[in-house]
């Protein structure tokens, strides 16, 4: 494992728990010799994240499609910044880059970015591991969605089992270096471009 995928808030949320863990894991990314590829923005735990994976000399590629460079406050001071043309080349360059995903807490695009690798990941396009850091309990709600659709029959347990929890940075980087995709879901490669939406 050389990189790590990090979706999160472009807010630092509303208690400093979630920016503390932001820097945990930065610091955890380097002391394993991580490089962090991210969305590239400058504020919010993006920003913390990426600030201290650079103040401890590691590698940071952010990736933003060219409209959100002004909106999103593009981050100026990182290893490399990718500015790519839409939301579905910058996750698919960014899955392209990495060999595995984490979700801090974030809002609906940190949502949509995890739900995007995770479906590949049911799909048989990546076995990279997809896992989330669940701060201070702000995934608890996910997990109980999750349990409620494998209940309902809409997610088969193993798929849900695809999504990995854990309550601080080292426990969720030992996951990573651990897994092993299923035998079941077979690996289809890492997509060169966003599946269209039409394979969910």
């Amino acid at each position: 494992m050389k990189r790590v995928c990090v979706f999160c808030g472009a807010s630092e949320g509303v208690r400093p728990v979630y920016a503390d863990a932001a820097r945990c894991l930065g610091a955890e990314l380097v002391a394993r010799g991580l490089g962090l590829v991210y969305g590239g923005c400058a504020v919010g735990l993006m920003g913390v994240l990426a600030d201290a994976v650079l103040r401890q000399g590691g590698e940071v590629i952010g990736v933003i499609p060219e409209p959100l460079v002004t909106r999103e406050l593009a981050h100026t001071g990182l290893t490399e910044l990718r500015v790519v043309g839409s939301m579905h080349e910058r996750k698919a360059t960014m899955s392209a880059l990495v060999d595995g995903f984490v979700a801090l807490p974030g809002g609906l695009g940190t949502l949509d970015e995890t739900f995007e690798v995770l479906t590949w990941a049911q799909l048989g396009f990546h076995a990279k591991p997809v896992g989330v850091l669940n701060v201070a309990g702000y995934w608890d709600g996910l997990r109980r969605m999750l349990e409620h659709a494998v209940a309902e029959g809409f997610v088969r347990p193993e798929y849900a089992a695809l999504l990995l929890f854990a309550d601080t940075a080292g426990d969720l980087l030992d996951r990573f270096a651990a897994w092993r995709a299923p035998d079941s879901l077979g690996s289809a490669g890492t997509p060169t471009a966003a599946p269209s939406d039409t394979s969910r």
